[in-house]
């Protein structure tokens, strides 16, 4: 039977550091990235798209993400980790693909609208299923391989370090509890990934009509 190997007091402090860190910044959001996705989320509302039922919004180009409730009220916001290569489409047939045989420029994380379910990885973490297909899901963040810095790149203030996921988002762990948990991870809910290619109205019909726009030209006034 292996042991386990305690941390040591430095390991300990550095953990604690990068917590406080986190915590802080979630609470920081970028101002133009907060109106962005709070624009989208009243859109997706008076469209009814998200069928009264609270949702979260992905900002690819700021790695953020925003959670709000079934009136399109923003709750909370936080860092996130997203795929390493830039794009909003997902290679065919990666789902079925190992780990291993996923080239760097394929690592995407897909944009749209997509319907979540709750689910568990193969080791038996509760996640949250993006687009089952594609193998993309919302989890906390792993810290398994130390080389890949991912608690730490969620702590900088750039988004420029915050692209290394296989293409899935990952999350704070605390903010995951906290929020996402709740709101995506004991029931079917919906899920918006900004593109950061195109223009939002290419992914998302809704934005074109009539009602939609409405509510831009209100929040503009």
């Amino acid at each position: 039977m292996n042991a386990v190997r305690p941390e040591t007091s430095a390991a300990c402090r550095l953990r604690a550091t990068l917590a406080l860190g986190l915590l802080v910044l979630a609470g920081i959001q970028p101002v133009a990235a907060a109106d962005d996705a709070q624009w989208f989320a009243r859109a997706a509302v008076a469209a009814a798209d998200n069928r009264s039922a609270p949702f979260a919004v992905i900002d690819k180009r700021n790695a953020r993400v925003f959670v709000f409730d079934a009136k399109g009220r923003l709750q909370a916001s936080s860092p996130v980790l997203l795929g390493l290569a830039r794009g909003d489409d997902s290679v065919p047939g990666i789902g079925e693909r190992a780990m291993s045989e996923i080239r760097p420029e394929e690592r995407t994380t897909p944009a749209g609208r997509f319907e979540t379910e709750p689910g568990r990885n193969t080791g038996g973490e509760d996640i949250v299923w993006i687009d089952y297909d594609a193998a993309v899901s919302m989890h906390r963040v792993r810290a398994t391989q130390k080389s890949e810095r991912r608690l730490q790149r969620l702590a900088t203030p750039t988004v420029a370090d915050n692209r290394i996921s296989y293409g899935c988002i990952n999350v704070p762990a605390a903010f995951y509890d906290a929020y996402i948990k709740p709101v995506l991870g004991s029931r079917r809910g919906v899920v918006y990934v900004l593109p950061e290619t195109m223009a939002a109205h290419k992914r998302f019909e809704f934005l074109s009509r009539p009602e939609a726009s409405g509510a831009a030209v209100k929040s503009a006034g």
